[in-house]
């Protein structure tokens, strides 16, 4: 399992230590792009200091239009329907557990995606590893 953080706040710190541990437990190719809102702590000059040091570009949505985030968002709203609205955790650990466990397992090995051409995100995964290999 990929392990990522989780708090009880939604601080910078917490994204440089997700964004940090992705590029820990996986190859990112050179030039990576990292696409997410404007939110202050993804516009902040620590978070781009932490993809420049990570070699990462960074992108931000245009203001005002939602289709920028919408593969994200319709994960966001996929795990809480399918999972976290459903679970009572008793702490915050064994809802980090749960959720980590309900991605890697379910999520990404099950549910196909009409912007991935109906294949699951490992399978699309699979296919990057595979084509970096032959490269």
């Amino acid at each position: 399992m990929i392990g990522w953080a989780m708090d009880d706040n939604y601080k910078t710190g917490l994204i440089d230590t997700d964004i940090t541990m992705a590029a820990r437990n996986h190859q990112i190719a050179d030039g990576a792009i990292f696409h997410a809102d404007r939110g202050s702590n993804y516009t902040s000059a620590q978070f781009a200091a932490t993809l420049k040091k990570l070699g990462i570009r960074q992108s931000v949505g245009r203001t005002g239009i939602c289709y920028d985030n919408a593969m994200a968002e319709s994960f966001f709203a996929t795990l809480k329907n399918e999972r976290v609205h459903r679970t009572v955790y008793p702490t915050r650990e064994h809802a980090r557990r749960d959720i980590a466990r309900y991605i890697e397992i379910r999520y990404n090995t099950t549910r196909r995606h009409s912007g991935l051409d109906y294949r699951t995100p490992q399978q699309v995964y699979d296919e990057y590893l595979k084509k970096q290999s032959a490269a």
